[in-house]
């Protein structure tokens, strides 16, 4: 037993690749998702900063880094699939929680376990690092299924997994950072070459006006 294991699980994660099972043209594994995310929360976090909150950078960056490392043990699981039901997305979460406590406990010196218990717990909640770090993911979500959709990839899951993701961001979109990314970034994705073309312009559309609905509510 020694952090030898976990440090060598790390390299497993570049051989975890997400939304397996369907044709990519450019395929996205586990550890480049956590860099990407945790560099778009560096960005947000700098957006809640200006707009006078205060960031725990710590937790963040902690947060981000190690939001997906329990896919070492399960794999990674399309969105779709992931979230048809809260009684599926509670057991799969269940399931997350009790592999990564059993690694912890069997690789993990014991003087460094109430730290990795921490760590690697689930980091999105109620705290203004937890909803940045849920906007990250959803927002490189988003990229992933907007490049594959900007290539031409036939398969209907990435309009469905971009669908998803960006009204999961618009139920997020009272924080400045949220605002930023519909002003500021949303529009040049939907201007890149290509993309007017497709159904992203009217699929995003639709998404914003029932946001905007719901919100009125």
């Amino acid at each position: 037993m020694g952090i030898h294991q976990y440090f060598q699980s790390l390299s497993d994660l570049e051989n975890i690749y997400r939304c397996p099972g369907k044709f990519k043209y450019q395929e996205h594994s586990v550890a480049e998702h956590s860099f990407k995310v945790t560099s778009i929360a560096q960005f947000f976090g700098n957006v809640e900063e200006k707009a006078g909150n205060q960031v725990d950078w710590r937790a963040l960056y902690e947060k981000a880094l190690n939001h997906d490392y329990s896919e070492l043990f399960i794999g990674d699981i399309k969105t779709p699939v992931k979230y048809a039901t809260a009684e599926l997305r509670e057991m799969l979460s269940e399931v997350e929680e009790s592999m990564t406590q059993n690694f912890i406990e069997r690789e993990i010196p014991s003087e460094f376990q109430t730290i990795y218990r921490h760590l690697l717990k689930e980091g999105k909640d109620e705290t203004l690092e937890g909803k940045i770090l849920a906007i990250a993911d959803k927002v490189d979500l988003l990229y992933e299924s907007f490049g594959e959709i900007q290539k031409g990839n036939p398969e209907n899951v990435f309009v469905e997994i971009y669908s998803e993701a960006l009204a999961t961001i618009y139920k997020y979109q009272e924080m400045a950072s949220v605002k930023y990314f519909l002003a500021e970034i949303l529009p040049d994705m939907l201007h890149e070459k290509g993309i007017r073309k497709t159904e992203l312009p009217e699929l995003t559309n639709a998404i914003t006006a029932q946001a905007l609905k719901d919100d009125s509510k």
